[in-house]
């Protein structure tokens, strides 16, 4: 089969014209596998869509126009009302990401004690110290006054997880920047919980080049130079 091994980007699928040669055509969103209620996607353009094949289908098929140029995926889940950020709420989102980020390699190293895999030989040699003094908060919903005493007296253990969470993303290419579709997956699965996520990522784009540099990412997590 010479589509076995020809790759398409996202939204088209292999075909065979009448000799036999490979191409890329759109995929017919209508032919899409059918999905579960959990596996609908918003996209930006307030639309609900059954996946993310049907979703990248019709984005093929608007290919060249503006409203094609538009369409991405915007979060996980069926379209829903999404809040305003206010001022107050941006300022306090670092502290939260922050705990987060740092919970989800603590939970990383923790499945690593009974089977390896997660985390690479220096990663948990890294995360191992973070484990060790991360008794003292439990991951949970904690008031940003205790996070942010946490962060300030702590602080050695809040720089490795944000390092870590940039490089997770910087993929394709890795080039120390943060592109919108690198940004992509961490984001479209945080935007229904943690609505200020957009806007955040917008403000650490500090010199407005739709690219975030590692130097921003950290100023934006209050990490020092």
């Amino acid at each position: 089969d010479p589509c076995r091994y020809f790759h398409c980007k996202r939204g088209k699928v292999c075909h065979l014209d009448k000799h036999g040669k490979p191409s890329c055509i759109c995929q017919d969103p209508t032919a899409c596998p059918s999905t579960k209620d959990y596996e609908r996607v918003c996209g930006t353009d307030n639309k609900t869509y059954d996946g993310t094949c049907q979703l990248f289908g019709t984005k093929c098929q608007l290919e060249g126009t503006k409203m094609g140029r538009q369409l991405h995926l915007d979060y996980m889940g069926s379209c829903k009302y999404i809040p305003h950020c206010t001022d107050y709420e941006v300022d306090q989102f670092p502290l939260r990401m922050r705990d987060w980020l740092k919970n989800i390699l603590v939970q990383y190293y923790e499945r690593d004690l009974d089977t390896s895999g997660y985390l690479t030989e220096k990663q948990r040699t890294k995360v191992k110290k973070i484990y060790q003094n991360d008794k003292r908060l439990v991951a949970g919903d904690h008031p940003v006054e205790l996070l942010l005493h946490d962060f300030e007296k702590n602080y050695h253990m809040y720089v490795y997880p944000v390092h870590w969470q940039f490089h997770q993303l910087d993929q394709h290419p890795v080039d120390r920047l943060l592109t919108h579709s690198e940004l992509a997956p961490l984001r479209a699965s945080l935007v229904p919980l943690e609505h200020c996520i957009t806007r955040f990522f917008q403000e650490c784009d500090g010199d407005q080049d739709k690219l975030i540099a590692l130097k921003e990412w950290c100023h934006c997590f209050g990490i020092k130079e």
